[in-house]
């Protein structure tokens, strides 16, 4: 065999191109396509992708199969329509191994994403309502959900991808004007954003006006100035 230097250099690899290598169990020499090993990488996870998990979906209880537990989910019967499912039952580590508990116990509350690998179309939007253990604990979390959109129906023993969401409609900043009827040199303002907003005044005559704010928590602001006067607060 000529040195591998010798040979020329493929930049458009092709699901069939092929590797030599050793096979783990036998270490006999086989080929590896293109393709095997990619598909590899997605079914093992082996590709670190930020805020996303890998499960297979079993129809039945995964403790009554060869492999129980390990990066599987199940409970939706089989075929279910995606956009129908509320809840399911996912077990504490991924297809890659990682411990998934501590991040989904962060997202609760938050959007997201569940889609088939190599289906684009098979997806699932949710909100996660709640993920509790069960008890007695068998490795396996309740996921409850509510589910916002979906399309197509759940394959057997497919692989899915389990990843935070967030849609453009639900990235807009809140804002909130608040209008002081009466002059004052103290106003109070329950503006219920969920943060600490910036703060804009002006009176009547719409010129632009100076005081203190103090934000009493992320809901709530209190105005003062050296004058009392009536006019309108913008908040975001």
């Amino acid at each position: 065999m000529a040195r591998i230097n010798t040979y020329p250099l493929d930049l458009e690899v092709n699901d069939n191109d092929a590797w030599v290598g050793s096979d783990s169990a036998t270490q006999g020499t086989k080929q590896f396509t293109a393709k095997a090993v990619a598909e590899y990488l997605n079914i093992k996870g082996k590709i670190s992708i930020s805020a996303q998990m890998t499960f297979k979906y079993w129809t039945l209880n995964p403790k009554n199969t060869p492999n129980p537990g390990a990066g599987d989910f199940y409970g939706p019967v089989k075929n279910s329509a995606i956009s129908g499912i509320t809840t399911m039952q996912v077990y504490k580590t991924d297809v890659s191994g990682q411990n998934v508990v501590a991040f989904m116990d962060y997202i609760v509350g938050s959007h997201i994403l569940i889609s088939q690998q190599n289906d684009i179309s098979a997806f699932g939007h949710f909100k996660i309502d709640s993920y509790t253990i069960n008890s007695p604990d068998d490795g396996f979390y309740t996921l409850n959900l509510t589910n916002i959109a979906g399309n197509s129906n759940l394959a057997e023993l497919a692989r899915y991808d389990f990843a935070i969401f967030t849609p453009s409609a639900l990235v807009t900043d809140k804002d909130f004007i608040f209008t002081q009827p009466t002059p004052s040199i103290e106003w109070t303002v329950q503006h219920n954003m969920d943060k600490f907003p910036s703060v804009s005044v002006v009176n009547n005559n719409n010129i632009l006006m100076y005081g203190n704010t103090t934000y009493v928590d992320t809901n709530n602001l209190i105005i003062t100035f050296t004058a009392g006067f009536s006019g309108k607060a913008y908040l975001n």
